[in-house]
């Protein structure tokens, strides 16, 4: 029997086919179950579903099991056992197209963002920063936007930290208290940042949105997969990535409403690390991103051991299910079964309570959503088998998709353009300049004085006066007062930040919008 219909995503066989409408993909959805229950296997055949359809993916690898998707699978008894049993006729092996990145640069592109576009919120975050220290970081953002300071990479945020600290005085004055202490704590959350390898992410050449939309020349959707086996050790990181780039695609799509498929979908695997220990501030706004996204075209499907790991504002807005069987040992884990249950259309055939405690692997109980939004009936799915490779490709594999990849010639060259750090760096040496040039006219002046005549000894009074005067003064040249010229750059920096005001926007999560 053929499976593979139009406009939906075939995921497995329970008394009928169980299929995904790709006109409400969008809608949102949740893998869950317990480890080693297939939850993988029922993303990567979600995703090779969506790019048969024309739909881009992106999708992280935790475990290195999903880069299999590139490859054609290979012909295995269980495998060809389970597409008879569920009476798939038009089963058959072949890869898919696929981009693979890497935050480090190791297993894939790089992929970069800058400073500024992550955001004060989200760069909070991602160091663990307190109120207070939250509070310098907006301040060292603000003041970046006024004197028209490009913040790319850990380098011009760190110059940038100097600078207030030096100028404290007079930044309290305009921005608020700014504190020593505080400024001390965020940069040695920056240290711990760059040792953990997070310098590689923050850069240029950033990002661009629509190169995770791609199709080849046949119409299948490109699987861009993220390499995340290293980049789990870094927990914190790898959420905040994630949530930027979700925060991403909906600052900069266009609203598309209903579209009769997504224009991406977003995998969001380990998804319990973004909701863990996060303030309910930063909750709410990804309530809300999650919410307007779908309006965005853009498919976002968490994959989570436990449905209890999402809170249930995210949970209700999450319309197609694939749950996999959960343990019920102790009382949280019977809890998470209770909710798991509660979440589906009750079957009449059976408790959907116990029956996710018996599920096997590669069985899931399925509820699609169907006309109109409403889940279908819980159905005991049999999940079909992928088509592509169950198992990792070889790095000599991944090299020569590397090598053929329509993004190398974008991405794997870091580009160091001016910003913050050499702009601070060079208003140093103009203030050094300019101390010099005034040190070398108050000697010209006391030489001048001696042409004119002077005696000895009222010259030596003179110098006797003038001394304590230029100590004093070259004492004070440190601190926050600033040179003519100084005044001029820095002028014509706010002149030129105004003139941007327009274009410096930034959105729910506190990335910074562009222009259309």
């Amino acid at each position: 029997m053929e499976r593979f219909v139009d406009g939906t995503v075939y995921l497995g066989t329970s008394t009928q086919g169980e299929y995904l409408n790709l006109k409400l993909a969008n809608r949102h959805g949740l893998i869950t179950g317990a480890t080693g229950t297939g939850k993988t296997v029922s993303l990567q055949i979600m995703a090779e579903g969506f790019s048969r359809a024309g739909v881009p993916v992106f999708c992280a690898d935790v475990k290195g099991d999903l880069s299999g998707i590139a490859m054609a699978g290979e012909t295995k008894d269980f495998l060809e056992s389970r597409a008879t049993e569920i009476g798939f006729g038009d089963y058959t092996y072949e890869s898919f197209p696929t981009i693979f990145w890497d935050l480090f640069g190791k297993q894939g592109h790089p992929i970069r963002a800058t400073i500024s576009d992550m955001g004060p919120l989200l760069l909070s975050r991602l160091l663990d920063l307190s109120d207070v220290q939250e509070g310098v970081l907006n301040v060292a953002f603000a003041l970046a936007d006024d004197e028209g300071l490009l913040l790319l990479d850990l380098k011009d945020l760190r110059t940038l930290l100097v600078e207030i600290d030096e100028r404290s005085d007079e930044i309290s004055k305009t921005y608020g208290r700014v504190s020593r202490a505080s400024i001390g704590a965020i940069q040695r959350s920056l240290l711990v940042l760059e040792q953990q390898g997070a310098e590689n992410f923050f850069g240029e050449r950033a990002l661009d949105i629509q190169d995770l939309m791609k199709v080849d020349e046949d119409g299948r959707g490109f699987v861009s997969v993220l390499a995340a086996d290293e980049l789990m050790q870094s927990p914190r990181l790898y959420a905040t990535f994630l949530l930027w780039l979700l925060s991403e695609l909906f600052e900069e799509l266009p609203e598309v409403g209903n579209p009769e498929k997504p224009h991406l979908v977003f995998f969001f695997d380990e998804a319990h690390l973004l909701f863990d220990d996060a303030p309910k501030a930063l909750l709410d706004k990804v309530e809300q991103v999650v919410k307007l996204v779908r309006s965005k075209g853009v498919g976002v499907y968490f994959v989570t051991q436990n449905p209890l790991d999402i809170p249930d504002p995210v949970l209700a807005q999450l319309g197609n299910r694939v749950q996999h069987a959960l343990r019920a040992y102790t009382p949280r884990e019977q809890k998470a079964v209770r909710t798991a249950a509660d979440t589906f259309r009750p079957n009449p055939d059976f408790d959907t309570e116990e029956v996710i405690t018996q599920l096997g692997v590669g069985e899931a109980l399925v509820s699609t959503l169907e006309k109109k939004g409403v889940p279908s009936v819980v159905g005991r799915t049999m999940m079909r088998p992928p088509s592509s490779r169950m198992a990792p490709i070889t790095p000599k594999e991944r090299a020569a998709i590397l090598r053929l990849s329509p993004m190398g010639d974008l991405y794997n060259e870091t580009i160091d353009r001016e910003s913050a750090a050499e702009v601070l760096a060079e208003r140093a040496e103009q203030r050094q300049r300019e101390e010099e040039r005034q040190l070398e006219r108050e000697e010209r002046e006391r030489e001048d004085y001696g042409r004119m005549g002077r005696s000895r000894s009222g010259y030596e009074d003179s110098v006797r006066d003038d001394r304590p005067t230029r100590r004093s003064r070259s004492k004070k040249r440190p601190s926050t007062r600033q040179t003519t010229t100084e005044k001029a750059i820095n002028s014509f920096a706010r002149t030129v930040a105004r003139q941007l005001g327009n274009q410096l926007v930034r959105g729910i999560l506190g990335s910074l919008k562009r222009g259309r």
